[in-house]
């Protein structure tokens, strides 16, 4: 089987070719059939091969590039924790898909439509030297009732809300970018015990679905320091939808403006809650690690 490993700001990626498209003489030169990695074959358990960094591959996570199926869109993304449990949608995987596609030379276009499981994303890629190394990508509608993130709780909208994990009280911002963030805000984001508290939090009844866990602080109207525990995986390098949640939560409480950049242990994006059009844009890079054959 073969694959390509990339990665966002280091939140990194396995991409497996699950489409119709033989490329011979791509971008990259590498020359590619398609996988053949039929979806029975993906269990939970063998993605967790695949994401074991001393036994397997080593990733946050595992995408499929597949076919579309939506007449609207160019191609289809399937996403897969590293845990083995699937995901909805990724701001730094879908990027790499657009890379993907663009240097293996399944599509000429620059402007693409991506079908994942929150709805069809739209991306723009950024070429140079003929290969594609980032994308700004319309994230969509952030949703922030309660019921649709889904987060338990008697009011639509969770904002600056009270929960408390491990006899510590924090207050959290809900936002659903296709997938449930809980944003929490401090002056101090260094010292906390992620390992333990991102857990907990992940795994807190109030998240039905369990949760994606982002602390913030922010340092200027237009820029914020992000610590990630997304659900599933861990904490990683950098969370493009987290990034994401975590504007529109800073904007809700009145702490940013609705442009932001955004600085994760991996590196910075850009991120920019448009309230005109109630979308989110987030641009960043997306880098080929190596080939590899499994």
């Amino acid at each position: 089987m073969k694959f390509v490993k990339m990665h966002g700001l280091g939140n990194d990626f396995i991409i497996l070719d699950d489409t119709d498209h033989r490329q011979k003489n791509g971008r990259e030169g590498f020359e590619t059939e398609k996988h053949c990695c039929e979806e029975s074959e993906l269990s939970p358990e063998l993605v967790r091969h695949f994401c074991d960094r001393h036994r397997g591959i080593g990733a946050d996570g595992v995408i499929r590039v597949c076919n579309a199926e939506h007449p609207q869109a160019d191609f289809r993304m399937k996403l897969y924790n590293a845990d083995g449990s699937p995901a909805k949608m990724c701001g730094n995987g879908i990027r790499c898909l657009g890379k993907y596609v663009y240097d293996y030379g399944l599509t000429g276009k620059e402007t693409l439509s991506i079908e994942t499981k929150s709805g069809i994303r739209n991306m723009h890629l950024q070429i140079h030297g003929g290969k594609a190394c980032g994308a700004m990508v319309d994230m969509g509608v952030p949703r922030l009732n309660a019921h649709s993130i889904p987060i338990l709780s008697e009011k639509d909208l969770v904002i600056n809300d009270p929960i408390e994990v491990q006899e510590k009280n924090y207050r959290m911002t809900g936002i659903s970018m296709g997938n449930p963030h809980a944003v929490i805000f401090s002056e101090e984001i260094n010292g906390i015990p992620l390992e333990e508290t991102g857990r907990k939090l992940e795994f807190h009844p109030r998240f039905p679905e369990r949760a994606n866990i982002e602390f913030c602080h922010v340092t200027a109207r237009d820029r914020m320091e992000v610590r990630v525990w997304e659900r599933g995986v861990g904490e990683t390098l950098a969370c493009g939808t987290g990034a994401c949640a975590a504007v529109v939560a800073s904007v809700l409480n009145d702490l940013t403006d609705e442009g932001v950049i955004v600085k994760l242990l991996g590196g910075e994006l850009s991120v920019r809650w448009d309230r005109k059009v109630n979308h989110v844009f987030l641009e960043g890079p997306a880098v080929k690690v190596f080939d590899g054959v499994l």
